[in-house]
């Protein structure tokens, strides 16, 4: 049976971690891309590896944040079935207060070096009838206050999703997987009381995990969603429909 090569970008976060353990317990390979947390994305490799033996795994370091990153990455791909966005950085503040700096930042990371990573990359995921995934945001849709800018890329890659996924709708499946709430360090800037402020919004009164993500983007690479295109998942717990 052929192998199934999936790239996980953001592999080192909680999410991105979460993601690789559960492709990699449904039979995928994966490239695991970093670019901050060496030491967790070894000890990661070393489970990996361990764990699946039968399976190939490697990881790639690379800086969304650079101009180019996309172009240096992209060489290191060979075969290849599936791509996973869950590469990313929040950025608290008004916007009056939001340097031209971080704006372009978060446009690099989120939007334009995965846009170009899709197109370097197209002809791979059309050989093999591929899907890309985006790990999105519940901000994407409501927008957040002192979240201006990141609601705003965020957006844009819902945008991109919709878009792209007529584009190359023959052979490549895009889709994107929207978060609320999860348990992750980009909330750790919220107080314990903000945060029982937000449970009291979520009709499920509680937070998701990384595991939650992980489930629905196994689900959107897999069989089972073959005619499924376009599409943006809300894995909210109901906070916002």
């Amino acid at each position: 049976m052929r192998k199934r090569f999936a790239l996980v970008l953001g592999a080192s976060g909680a999410i991105g971690q979460a993601i690789c353990r559960r492709l990699a317990r449904d039979g995928w390979s994966l490239y695991v891309q970093y670019h901050h947390g060496i030491e967790r994305m070894e000890m990661l490799y070393e489970e990996l590896v361990a764990t699946y033996p039968q399976q190939e795994f490697m990881t790639i370091q690379a800086d969304f944040n650079d101009v180019e990153g996309a172009d240096r990455l992209a060489p290191n791909i060979f075969a290849l079935d599936a791509i996973v966005f869950a590469n990313g950085h929040a950025h608290y503040g008004m916007l009056e207060d939001t340097t031209v700096d971080a704006m372009q930042s978060l446009w690099r990371v989120h939007v334009q070096n995965p846009m170009r990573l899709c197109a370097l990359l197209s002809s791979k995921l059309r050989q093999t009838n591929g899907a890309i995934v985006f790990i999105g945001s519940i901000w994407g849709e409501a927008g957040a206050s002192f979240e201006v800018a990141y609601s705003a890329v965020k957006g844009a890659q819902h945008a991109f999703v919709k878009a792209y996924a007529q584009e190359v709708a023959p052979n490549i499946r895009v889709n994107a997987v929207l978060p609320g709430f999860i348990e992750t360090t980009m909330n750790q800037h919220l107080s314990d009381e903000e945060q029982d402020a937000l449970m009291q919004d979520i009709p499920m009164q509680r937070a998701g995990t990384p595991e939650d993500v992980a489930h629905m983007v196994a689900f959107y690479v897999g069989e089972e969603t073959r005619y499924v295109t376009g599409q943006c998942v809300r894995v909210n717990g109901g906070w916002y429909i």
